[in-house]
């Protein structure tokens, strides 16, 4: 009894302490700290005379009195600085969040038209300064913030027409950007697929991203927007579509060809009806499509200049050489290697193997690449890594060339080479060898003899002979004997190669022969799916395998081939029972495709189309 209510104690503690733990791991949860954004929203276009609201927010609490104001130099505050702040904490199984807003608002007026910029906003949490972005807002010559040139059309007009007027040419616009126009081939080019708008867009249909010709490319993840910019005086939301990495490959002016898609808006337009209470809406809402074309963007590559080194295999940026040796003694015979590493930024993906040059009495094997490589918006970033593998086959002393690795630099337009510390390795005797493989590789160590072993032969001490040839084959008897021969083989060769050739040419006969060999390989796929127990795709596999192979064996269109012209066909040709079969067998396949009961089973019914086809074979022969 006592150990049992020692138990229960224990599990009542245990119960405590374990709901003491998940409340601190709540509390910390929800009050962990959290990424703290500043942000400005103010509108993209309004008019001289229109008062109109700009917030400042934030998802922290600030310090107290550390909100600074920009000057709105170039607008009448009309109202603010006024403040509001909330705060919410969501606990959704086990997962806690918690938000926080922080809201400082402005009622201003411009004070004359074009663009106006609103500076930067300084507030500080926890000690630490945050600001804003500059917001530039395009102010307009009177009316409202909207085009609004329909208000005295006529009704006969259509909305979607009213919709495309008020849609100005420059309002909505797709741009490829690109980071330079002007490179050396093999040099990065960074190109950004924009849309510019000035209206709000709801949707895209049928997207045609730009055709890279000529160049290598590579999509960038980033950040979609809309972002607040200012294009020909003009201030814009800017979208970016997509993010290229662009690699020339040759030289010339390369023209990247233009991005195509139909951007869908929503317009207000303003209507004639007549209002009959004040919550009467004055404005239709329409959405319209606008098909864009961005501008064709022409690319100047340079080309490398001359003279090229000849260690130059085309990697352009800036790079580093690092080589070592694994080991500096070794046994003849036995491996080693080199291990080769450039590093930089640039078209690092694009550099080749640098050229080794060992001595000649070692053996290279395949090169081994191993890679590490990010793409940043400015190029590729990270090393190629090399290991040469050899063999040394004599024993002594070498020096291994340093090896040499060259790339162009753009930023000075010049050829730069690196260069590696040349190996010293130190080649043992093979103790495993034979004593005369051991005598000759000790000779080898002047590395001008390549043969090894019983490869190099004794001098002939002994008096020479001399035989002279009698007999020339030249006109004797077997040279007659091989012309006549080698004439009677190419006569059978131009016969038989003209068959071949006339045969090639009859369809009919070609298609007959190959019947069967497709047959065969549609009874394995229809073998495949009996396997996988897929019985739609083994019968119609079976019927395809069974109709072609009529039509391929006696040349009948797929057109005209039935059933009854099967029947014709086969007793033509002296194959009456035959043609009973294969048109039970057809039907049986066409029965089982489209009825949940198998009047047999596909085992059987694969192995009567397989022996029927055999049995065809054999009746007919031609």
């Amino acid at each position: 009894m006592a150990i049992k209510l020692y138990f229960i104690r224990f599990q009542y503690m245990g119960k405590r302490v374990l709901t003491i733990f998940t409340a601190i791991f709540v509390f910390f949860t929800a009050f962990a700290e959290e990424k703290v954004l500043f942000e400005t929203n103010a509108p993209m276009i309004v008019s001289a005379s229109e008062a109109f609201r700009i917030e400042f927010t934030l998802n922290a609490k600030p310090d107290d009195k550390s909100f600074v104001a920009p000057s709105f130099e170039g607008f009448n505050v009309l109202a603010g600085p006024s403040v509001s702040h909330g705060s919410s904490m969501q606990i959704i199984n086990g997962s806690v969040t918690k938000s926080f807003s922080y809201t400082i608002s402005y009622v201003l007026q411009a004070e004359r038209s074009g663009e106006i910029t609103i500076g930067v906003a300084t507030i500080a949490v926890d000690g630490k300064n945050y600001k804003t972005r500059p917001m530039p807002i395009e102010v307009r010559d009177g009316g409202a913030a909207q085009p609004q040139q329909q208000h005295h059309q006529s009704d006969e007009q259509s909305l979607e027409q009213r919709a495309a007027n008020q849609l100005a040419a420059d309002d909505l616009m797709l741009r490829l950007v690109a980071s330079r126009s002007s490179v050396y081939k093999g040099e990065a080019v960074r190109a950004t697929l924009k849309l510019y708008s000035r209206v709000n867009v709801v949707g895209s249909e049928g997207a045609k991203m730009p055709s890279f010709n000529g160049f290598w490319s590579q999509q960038l993840e980033t950040e979609q927007g809309p972002f607040r910019e200012t294009l020909n005086g003009k201030v814009y939301d800017a979208y970016n579509l997509g993010e290229y990495i662009l690699y020339p490959q040759q030289s010339g002016r390369l023209t990247i060809e233009p991005a195509k898609m139909t951007i869908v808006v929503q317009m207000f337009v303003r209507n004639n009806r007549p209002r009959n209470s004040f919550f009467d809406n004055t404005h239709d809402i329409y959405n319209l499509r606008r098909e864009l074309l961005s501008p064709t963007v022409t690319i100047d590559v340079k080309p490398f200049p001359t003279p090229v080194p000849q260690s130059f295999t085309g990697a352009v940026g800036k790079y580093t050489l690092e080589a070592n040796l694994s080991s500096s003694q070794i046994a003849a015979n036995s491996a080693a290697n080199i291990d080769l590493r450039v590093s930089g930024s640039g078209n690092i993906g694009f550099i080749q193997s640098p050229k080794l040059n060992l001595p000649t009495s070692f053996e290279l094997y395949d090169i081994k690449s191993t890679e590490q490589i990010r793409t940043t918006a400015t190029g590729s970033i990270g090393y190629r890594r090399f290991e040469y593998p050899f063999i040394a086959r004599a024993e002594g002393d070498y020096t291994i060339a340093p090896i040499e690795f060259t790339y162009f630099n753009p930023e000075t337009g010049k050829y730069v080479t690196l260069t590696s510390e040349s190996f010293a390795i130190s080649v043992a005797p093979d103790k495993s060898s034979s004593s005369a493989s051991h005598a000759v590789s000790t000779i080898v160590g002047k590395e001008d003899v390549k043969l090894l072993g019983n490869d190099i032969r004794f001098i002939k001490l002994s008096r020479p002979t001399l035989h002279s040839v009698v007999s020339p084959l030249v006109l004797s008897p077997l040279y007659f004997v091989i012309v006549v021969l080698m004439l009677l083989v190419a006569a059978i060769l131009y016969f038989v190669l003209r068959k071949r050739i006339r045969d090639s040419r009859n369809i009919a006969l070609v298609k007959g022969r190959r019947a069967n060999k497709v047959a065969v390989q549609r009874f394995r796929m229809a073998q495949k799916y009996m396997a996988e127990y897929n019985r739609h795709a083994f019968y119609e596999e079976m019927l395809r395998a069974l109709w072609g192979y009529i039509s391929d064996r006696f040349n009948i269109p797929v057109a005209d081939l039935t059933k009854e012209s099967i029947r014709e066909e086969l007793t033509r040709r002296g194959a009456t029972e035959q043609a009973r079969e294969v048109i039970a067998i057809i039907s049986l396949c066409e029965e089982a495709q489209y009825s949940p009961v198998e009047s047999a089973t596909m085992d059987e019914i694969y192995s009567q189309g397989i022996d029927i086809v055999s049995k065809i074979e054999s009746v007919v022969k031609k």
